[in-house]
């Protein structure tokens, strides 16, 4: 690529120079990750084929949504791809908490325990579970009657699998396992950890089920929780397995038996899957599901290169470009609130929506600090879209993911150095 193409962006010959020895760096490592996309789009279309996926089912359901062919085809290929018995995969579902919450109140009852074994969940999950300071009944777990407890990360990000066995007790319900690495700077984790957890678990309480928050994570991997003994997974349709077409929905997949109470607890019990009208998004929710291994691997190499050319600048990031990746997400550190503040809004200013736009810190519900986002995105909030966003507090970490194509999330990355420089 010409240098003129990128100076018209305002990019400096300094800048365009670096970033063209980056790439020449992190060619092994986007080798790697279109393997991973070739073995997961071949799962992918086999799964729709195998369920029979069809143009005259298009069309979707009103009203109760009873009979709606074309969402039992969908559904029957997201369980095949994700390795599940089951699939439940909604339209009306408007985010990775909303879904994981409605799960969690799904399995648990009163006087049963939640062990999350990856330490503190994201933090707008952690108002689903509650706690003993809260003022007021809020419709926590812990409101109703639903003990919490937690098992820290190794110091190498692996699960602590010794601290697990001797955790579980009798009314240790469900397992909660979250793939991603939220607000912190811990690694995500792989499907061999989850694997590791899933046996642990089983052999010492059979009874207990394992639940993974693999938001961020569906396709990064040759390899989904389900397949590797995750007993029900739950996610976004606006992140990953959306392919950035979706806009709107989630999804569950599991045991057939635990998926059906998800969908009775998001309908009624009674009711369960058997309604939810899909309201003519069948193909939105099919093309999506067909694109994400390409999108998640576009998005993926816009992580490596921002590692690169940050690590390159001084910063530090992680993951490393060399390592594993389990998460679409990208880390980079600046220990400035300055810094994280300029970098989020040149991710703005690269967007393709909204470019005009100046992000700026603010007290968002659900979290302990100031944050600042940045997503100029076709679907509002729709992480899988080049998007960045970080808490106001030290060290100033910048979360980044996303990017439906990696030529943005290049010109991006190149546009927040130049601005820091």
């Amino acid at each position: 690529m010409s240098y003129a193409a990128y100076s018209m962006s305002g990019i400096s010959k300094t800048v365009y120079d670096l970033s063209e020895q980056v790439m020449q760096a992190v060619l092994p490592a986007f080798g790697r990750l279109e393997k991973i996309k070739e073995i997961n789009q071949l799962r992918v279309i086999r799964a729709m084929q195998e369920a029979g996926v069809s143009e005259s089912m298009f069309g979707g359901s009103t009203g109760y949504g009873y009979d709606d062919s074309g969402r039992s085809q969908i559904e029957r290929a997201y369980a095949t791809a994700f390795g599940a018995e089951a699939a439940y995969v909604r339209i009306q579902i408007s985010a990775g908490t909303q879904v994981l919450s409605q799960c969690l109140f799904s399995l648990l009852r009163p006087g049963d325990e939640l062990l999350s074994v990856t330490g503190a969940p994201y933090d707008t999950l952690q108002e689903t579970i509650g706690s003993s300071n809260n003022e007021k009944d809020t419709g926590s777990l812990h409101d109703y009657g639903i003990s919490y407890r937690q098992i820290e990360l190794l110091e190498d990000g692996s699960p602590d699998l010794d601290a697990i066995r001797s955790a579980i007790i009798q009314k240790t319900k469900v397992v909660f396992v979250q793939k991603s690495r939220g607000y912190t700077t811990r690694r995500s984790l792989l499907a061999e950890d989850i694997r590791k957890i899933a046996q642990t678990v089983h052999e010492t309480s059979p009874e207990t089920i394992v639940m993974v928050d693999n938001c961020y994570g569906e396709f990064v991997e040759e390899l989904e929780p389900c397949m590797v003994g995750a007993d029900l997974c739950a996610g976004s349709l606006i992140k990953n397995p959306g392919g950035g077409l979706c806009p709107s929905g989630g999804y569950v997949v599991g045991r057939a038996d635990l998926v059906e109470q998800a969908a009775s607890r998001m309908t009624a019990p009674g009711l369960g899957s058997h309604v939810g009208p899909s309201l003519g998004f069948n193909r939105t929710l099919a093309q999506g599901f067909y694109m994400a291994p390409h999108i998640v691997c576009e998005s993926l190499k816009g992580a490596v290169f921002a590692a690169g050319l940050f690590a390159a600048s001084g910063f530090k990031t992680y993951p490393a470009v060399d390592d594993i990746r389990g998460d679409i997400v990208q880390t980079l550190e600046f220990g400035d609130p300055d810094k994280l503040i300029r970098f989020c809004q040149s991710i703005q200013q690269a967007s393709p929506v909204d470019s005009f736009v100046l992000p700026e810190p603010w007290p968002m519900p659900g979290y302990d600090s100031d944050v600042i986002m940045a997503a100029g995105a076709f679907v509002q909030g729709a992480s899988i879209e080049l998007s960045a966003d970080g808490p106001l507090k030290p060290p100033f970490p910048a979360y980044m993911q996303g990017g439906l194509c990696f030529e943005n999330v290049k010109l991006a990355c190149m546009l927040a150095l130049e601005k820091m420089e």
